[in-house]
Formats: C-alpha cells, structure tokens, sequence
C-alpha cells in the first residue's frame, strides 16, 4: 500500500511500508479510518518500532483525525525527544517547528500545546520568533490562561542577549496583567541598573498603603532598599526627595535609626555636598538614643573625617610633586590677578586647610565620651550614675562641670530616678567646697534640704554631709545647729497644712530618721555636755526608733560618767523594747557588766537578772546566760545552786547541745564536790532521753570512770547497757573498747557473755534492716512506728505491704528494751532484759540465732502469734478487761525490775 506524505509527493521508503504484521490494524482502519482507539492501539503496537516507521502512522492519523489532542501531544512529545541532544542548527528543529506550527492550526485553544512549543522554542534561543509566539499565544488564549504563559514569556526576556528595552516593554505589559508581581520588575530594573525607575517604583510601592508583598518582605526591608539605591547611586536618581524620603524611615523605623542617618549623609558625600554630610553625621549623633545606632553614625562619621583628610594630604604631595616637575605658569588673568592681590593671606582663602581637616578628626576622637554618654541619658535622664561619668569626663574643666551639675539636678526627678539623686547635690556642694568656695556650697546645700526625695534616708544624708562640711572647717557650733535643725519636729500648723495638701513630703518625717539622730549624738557627745547628749539619746528613745546598739552606746556613755545605776536603767529599758535575737547583745553586756559591778553585794538582784534572761532566751540562746549564771553562782553564790542552775541548763538547751552540756556540767561537780557526784549526774544524763549515739558516748566515758574506781562489774553493766546503741558492724569502736575491757578485766564467762550479747544486738539490727529501708538505720535516732509507715508510703510501697509491716513492727516494738521509762517502738532489744527474780531473760528475736555448744542460753521460748478480736465483738465487757490489765501492768511495772538492767543494779547497791 503507497502512502504519501504531506510534506511531498516523494514516494515513501520501502522500509516504511506495513508489514505482514501490521496487516490486522491496517485492515481495521481501512474499515473504520476516524476511530481514535484503533489507530492509538496501532501505535502502541508498534511502540518499539523506529521513529521514522511511527511518525508516518502519526501523520496518517491525524490526517484522518486532525482534531485530536491526544494524538497531537503524543506526536510532538516523541518528535521532541528525537531532536534532544542535537545542535540547534540541525534542520530536525525546522521541521520540529513546523510540526507545531501544524498542531496550532486545529490546536490554538490548547495551552499545553502553546506551552511545549514555547519551551522548545526558548531552548533553541529562537528570541525574536519566540517572544512573537508568546505574543500569538496570549491573543490565541484566554486571560485566565495567561498565568501559564507570563512566567516561562518573563523567563524567556530575562536571559541574556535580549535588549533591555524589550524586557521593559514585556514587564510593562505583565504589570498591566498583575501588578502584584512588581518586585519582580523593580527586581529586573536593579539588574539591569536602571536605578531613576527602579527607585519610581519603589517609591510607589511605598506611598500604596495597601500592597502586599507575595515574597514575604516587610515595608521596612523596602525601605531599606529605597535609601540603598538613592544614597549609592545619587547622582543617577532625580526628582525624588530623598532627604525627606530617609527622614520619613528615621521617623518610622527606628530599629534602623543609625543606619538611615549613615545612608542619609553617604547621599550628600556622593553628591559632593560634605558641609552638608557634617551636618547631618552631627544631627544623627544628637539624635540617637541607642549605644548600637550611636557606634554606626560614629565610626562612619570618623571614616569620612580620615578619608576627607587622606585624600588631602595625598592631593598636597601630588601638587607638590608638580610644582617641582614644571615651571609656574605665569600666564593669569585679570581676575585671578586681582583675587590673588586682595585675598592673599586670608585663611579662608587658604588652599591647604590639612591642619583644620586634622583639627576636625582629632575633635571628633576626644568628643567620643561626652557623646556617647549623651546617648544613655537620652536613654535614661534620670540615671543619676550616668549624670556623675558626664561630670567626670569634664574633670579638667570646672566651668562644664557646674553646668553640668546645674543640668542634672534640673533635669533629675527625684521620683523617677535611677540611683541615688541626693548624690548630684552632694557632688555639686563639694565642688564649690573643693574650690574654697563655701558660700556657694551652703547655698547648694540649703537647696538641697528643700527638695522632696523619695526616701527619708536620702534627705538625712544630706543634712549629714551639710554638717560634716562645717565640720571639716571648724564650724562646731553651725553644725550642732544644723542639726537641731534637722531634727526638729514640725509644728502641729504644718502638720495641719500638709494633710490639707494630701501630698505629705519627706521633711514631715525627716525628725524620725535613725541616721541623722545617730550622727546628732555624735557630734554631741564630741562637741556638747553630757546632759545635752542624755537629752538626744532620750529623744531617740521617745521616738522609739533606738536599735541594740543605741542602747548600748547610751549605757556605756553614762558608765563612763559614773552613772551606773542609770546604765542598768537604760538595759532594762533595752531589754523590754527588743526580742530576740535582738537583745541577746544587750543581756549579755547587761549580765557581765552587773556581775562585775556588783559582784555578790547584789547577788538576789542579780539572781533575778538571770532568771528572767533564760526565761526570754530561746532554746538556742540560752546556753551562754546560764554558763554566766553558773558562774556567779560558783565564785558569790552557794555551789548547791551552781549546781541546779547546770541542771536546769541540761534541760533547758536543745538535743545537739545537751552532750556539751552535760559534759561541762560532770566536770564542775567533779571539780566541786568530788568524782563520786558525777555518778548522778551520768545516770541521769543516760536517763535523760539523750540522741543514741550521744548517749553510747556518755555510757562509755559512765563506765571508764567506775573503771578508774575499780567498780569493775558496775562499769561493766554500762557496758552491757550500751550495746543497744552500738551496731557491731557499723561501731567496731564500742565492741573493741569493750573487748579489751573484758581481757583486761573480765574472765571467760563474762567474755562468753559479751560476745553472746554482740550477736544478739547484730540480729536485732539486722531485723530492723529487713523491716525499714537500709537508709533509716543509718541515723543515729530511730523512727517510730508511725513515721516508719509513714516513709514507707512516700517510698511507694502498697498498702497490702505496708499491713504486713505494721504487724511485724508492733510485737517487736512491744517486746524492745525501753530506756528512760520508754524505749522507741521500732527498736528491736539486743542484750538482755532484767527480771523480777534479778535472772537474765533473753529477748526474743524473730531470727534464730546459732550459738556454739558451750554457750550456756536458755531454751529458746517459743511464742505462738495471736490475732485479736476486735472490741465491738464483746460490748461493754472490752471495757472491763482493758482496765484489769493496765492496773495488773501497772502492778508488774512497781514490783518488777527496771527495764535499765545495768543501771537498776548499780542503784540498787547504790542504795544498800
């Protein structure tokens, strides 16, 4: 079958005629030659086929189907992807081309045809014939498909080649389009340094309040960009005002302050106006008010200060340079004449101005502090601190520094500020002082009084420093009265006035201020009488603003008078003013300096003194008075009563101090009464319900002391005591004195003993390790039964375990020795117990102890657990069995014997 081509009348290849193969779809179409499906099935058929062989079946398809999409999409896709890779000027692109020239006749309302033939034409750098089919195209398609045509037409005018012109007219006529999209333009026209349209534009986009960037940039980075194209490029921008225009960003943007004042005078530097540059960089430093803003308009305006005289020093060598090369032209005319002969030798006349240049950058360099410190207080003028670094940069000019100073105290509210304002005054009157001027000083001083400041201690200051200047010039008298002054009370017509006013200042209540009282009596017990100084120390004390200290000062004033009962009258007042802490100094001076007046001609005064300071003391205080109360008891009293005084004083200090206390306590007995009337007090300290750990110290030091007397068996009952506090494996210290105390003293069966009483104190510990947590049994005082659920519950142990706990806490606690009448409850008893019958009982433990075959314990008592019944079960008859066994325990308690064991022996020999 002959097919010919559109493109000819040449007859076709036989290579791409059908074959025996494509006889089935051949014979299809020639029954049914307008059927889409058949001819797209024949081409996928063939899809391995050449692209010469398929382009004929897609000619002769869209011959038949000239309409068809599909097929024309498909053709030029695969038409594309034959001329990839080759050179542009490969005739395969024209025929490309007229392919998709083709396509349009029937396709033109097609954007994805448009769309391809675009791109191939933007690949083949086709610009004129390209921009003329983007133009087609948008007359072709509809405005609402012109979206996907601007960006690859904006692409296409952008590279590089196409005249600037043309891009202009193309970007021109996209705005029209969608002027959203006009950062782009201004984009292209800083690209292509049109800088007068692109500064119009944004200019534009500016002063429209309602635009709205689609790249996500602010107004302010806008502007920026504004002032960077009219500061850089000054002299090809006109008509803008841009002096008004970066003052406008000044005003709003302030974050960028330093920045837009800098670009503002780089304008006027470009435009060759530096006058005008200086005068700007000097507005933009008074302006300011950020360190940051200040460091940018600062070192720029250096920078053009050194450039300006660098570029005069070199034009100065290049003309020197001239003038030794060639000859002076003698050549002038009239009017150079004329200007030479009447300006000769006036400085503005002067050519070479590089010492005013100089003298310019070296004034701007030394006014950097004075500057800068403008800046804070700018920030902050009421930053008193800032005010006084102003005054000091002006040290070697006292005419600027009383200007300042004149300044500061107009300027500073005393309300508002940040510091100290009394300070400025102070300042300022010494400035005057330090230039003998004191007429002036008393006039700054007499101001200052009068200003209303926030605190009093401020006001108080300054009549403090009023005075000590008349006294640094021998002015005694004028400062005692000064101070009268200040401490006046105001009369009751002021008052009045005042709470009329509602708005009461700091003199109403300058005559209660503890500062200004405190240097008065100063300056009176220097300058005036002791009658005038008693007045002023019992003016304090009316005003009631007296401290600790003024009390003492007043008792020892009168002391060094003589007057001693007056002092001790100023104590007691001190002590019934102040609570402790406060007092705790005023007992004690009171205390030694009564004791040492009168020492025991007084002794029932001083009794009293005493008893009523351990009454006021705190637990923590009183340990002191009562060693003092001891010790006037020892050297005037009765030894009995030192005796009670250290008795009351162990019981009265805290558990931390009660060792130490008793301690002191043994060895004054021992000192006064003899080593036998330390027994008491040992027993009694035991008893005393001492920490255990102080406890086992005091039962050790108990024990060496019936050693050093040679009661062998009752030192070695404490011993025996003791080891309830001692874990052997925690306090080998107790178990190694004890051991070589038997070896020294003890025989076989009591060594036997001490080692059986070892391993029963170590499984009671171990017991009470399996019950509570291993941390608890490292402190010396051990818990409760309650505290111990207690912990167990913050430790997070479930309530059914915490059950079974409690049951096995209760019959241990019940069964533990108790020591002073009632021991812990959660600690279990290692050693022995004493009976009635003056036997020994072993506790019973809930762990078997192994004991060697020479030991000679009792049988071990087996005990069955009981669960009681609850009371509601028996009514009324509960009530009556309750109370029989607490009169029968009651019973077992008197007749029985102590739970102390060793200590009840000791008493009971003590007492045969």
């Amino acid at each position: 079958m002959a097919v010919t081509p559109a493109t000819g009348a040449a007859e076709i290849s036989p290579d791409l005629y059908p074959s025996e193969e494509d006889l089935p779809y051949e014979e299809e179409i020639l029954r049914n030659p307008f059927s889409l499906k058949l001819w797209w099935r024949y081409l996928i058929a063939r899809s391995s086929a050449p692209f010469r062989r398929r382009a004929v079946i897609y000619e002769r398809a869209l011959k038949a189907l000239p309409g068809s999409d599909k097929l024309w999409h498909a053709y030029l896709r695969e038409r594309i992807d034959a001329v990839r890779g080759r050179p542009v000027s490969d005739p395969a692109f024209d025929s490309l081309n007229n392919t998709f020239e083709r396509a349009l006749v029937t396709m033109h309302k097609m954007p994805r045809i448009w769309l391809m033939y675009l791109a191939s034409l933007s690949e083949q750098r086709l610009l004129t014939r390209g921009r003329r089919t983007f133009d087609r195209t948008l007359r072709a398609l509809p405005v609402t498909q012109h979206d996907r045509i601007w960006e690859p037409y904006l692409a296409l005018v952008s590279l590089p080649g196409v005249p600037v012109e043309t891009s202009l007219r193309v970007f021109r006529r996209y705005l029209l389009f969608d002027p959203s999209h006009i950062e782009d333009f201004i984009n292209f026209l800083i690209a292509s340094r049109r800088w007068q349209e692109a500064a119009e534009r944004l200019a534009g986009v500016l002063n429209d309040d309602s635009f709205h960037s689609i790249k996500g940039k602010t107004r302010h980075q806008l502007w920026l960009e504004l002032c960077d194209i009219l500061t850089r490029h000054a002299t090809e921008v006109s008509g803008l005002k841009v002096d008004a225009i970066i003052r406008g960003g000044i005003r709003r943007y302030t974050d960028e302050v330093g920045r837009l004042w800098t670009s503002l005078a780089d304008y006027y530097v470009r435009r060759g106006l530096y006058e005008k540059a200086r005068d700007i960089f000097e507005e933009g430093i008074q302006t300011v008010t950020t360190v940051r803003d200040f460091s940018v308009i600062f070192e720029s305006y250096a920078q053009f200060e050194q450039s300006a005289l660098a570029a005069k020093i070199e034009t100065a060598e290049e003309e020197q340079e001239e003038d030794g090369e060639g000859e002076e032209d003698g050549r002038r005319d009239g009017l150079s004449k004329l200007t030479k002969k009447f300006l000769d030798g006036f400085w503005l006349n002067d050519d070479d101005d590089t010492d005013l240049r100089m003298a310019r950058f070296e004034n701007l360099l030394s006014r950097r502090p004075e500057l800068l410190n403008s800046v804070l207080l700018r920030q902050n003028p009421h930053n008193v601190e800032q005010w006084h670094r102003r005054v000091k940069i002006f040290e070697n000019d006292p005419a600027k520094q009383v200007f300042t100073y004149i300044e500061a105290v107009r300027t500073v509210d005393p309300m508002k500020a940040v510091g100290k304002p009394h300070t400025l005054w102070i300042a300022f009157a010494r400035l005057y002082e330090s230039h003998n001027d004191l007429q002036n000083s008393r006039d700054i001083f007499e101001k200052a009084v009068n200003v209303n400041y926030k605190t009093v201690d401020h006001l108080a200051t300054v009549w403090c420093e009023y005075a000590e200047m008349e006294l640094r010039h021998k002015n005694f008298g004028r400062a005692l009265e000064l101070m009268r002054k200040a401490t006046a009370e105001p009369s009751v017509e002021v008052k009045r006035r005042v709470a009329a006013d509602g708005n009461e200042p700091v003199q109403m209540r300058l005559h209660k201020s503890l500062r200004l009282w405190s240097f008065y009596v100063d300056l009176e017990e220097s300058l005036g009488s002791l009658e005038s100084t008693r007045a002023v120390y019992e003016r304090i004390l009316d005003l009631r603003i007296a401290t600790p200290q003024i009390i003492l000062n007043y008792a020892f004033l009168l002391e060094e008078n003589k007057y001693f009962e007056d002092a001790f009258k100023v104590y007691e007042r001190g002590v019934k003013i102040f609570k402790y802490p406060h007092v705790k100094d005023i007992w004690v001076t009171y205390l030694s300096k009564f004791v040492k007046r009168y020492g025991k001609t007084k002794l029932e005064r001083a009794r009293e003194l005493f008893e009523h300071a351990v009454e006021q003391a705190p637990a923590n205080e009183v340990k002191p008075i009562y060693l003092q109360y001891a010790k006037l008891e020892e050297e005037y009293g009765l030894a009995k009563r030192a005796m009670k005084v250290y008795d009351q004083a162990v019981k009265a200090v805290p558990d931390n101090e009660k060792l130490s206390m008793y301690e002191i306590y043994i060895a004054r007995a021992a000192a006064i009464f003899g080593v036998p009337k330390t027994r008491e007090i040992y027993e009694q300290a035991i008893e005393s319900g001492l920490p255990d750990n102080d406890a086992k110290k005091m039962c050790l030091k108990y024990a060496e002391l019936e050693r050093n007397l040679g009661e062998i068996d009752r030192a070695r009952a404490i011993y025996v005591f003791a080891s309830q506090f001692a874990d052997p494996r925690s306090d080998p210290d107790f178990w190694k004195v004890w051991k070589d105390f038997e070896i020294q003293h003890g025989n076989e069966d009591t060594f036997r003993e001490m080692l059986r009483i070892g391993r029963s104190v170590s499984a009671s510990y171990s017991q009470t390790h399996f019950i509570l947590p291993e941390y608890l049994m490292q402190k010396d005082q051990k818990l409760n039964l309650e505290e111990a659920v207690d912990t167990l519950k913050r430790a997070g142990v479930p309530e059914d375990e915490m059950a079974t706990l409690e049951r096995q806490l209760a019959p241990a606690a019940a069964n533990s020795p108790v020591k002073n009448g009632g021991r812990m409850v959660n600690f279990v008893s290692a050693g022995s117990e004493s009976q009635s019958d003056g036997g020994i009982r072993l506790t019973a433990n809930n762990e078997d102890i192994e004991l060697p075959e020479e030991s000679d314990s009792e049988d071990d008592k087996i005990e069955i657990a009981q669960k009681n019944v609850p009371a509601s079960v028996f009514g009324d008859l509960a009530e009556i069995v309750a109370k029989d066994e607490d009169k029968g325990a009651d019973a077992a308690d008197n007749g029985g014997s102590s739970l102390l064991g060793a200590l009840e022996r000791i008493k009971r020999q003590r007492r045969q």
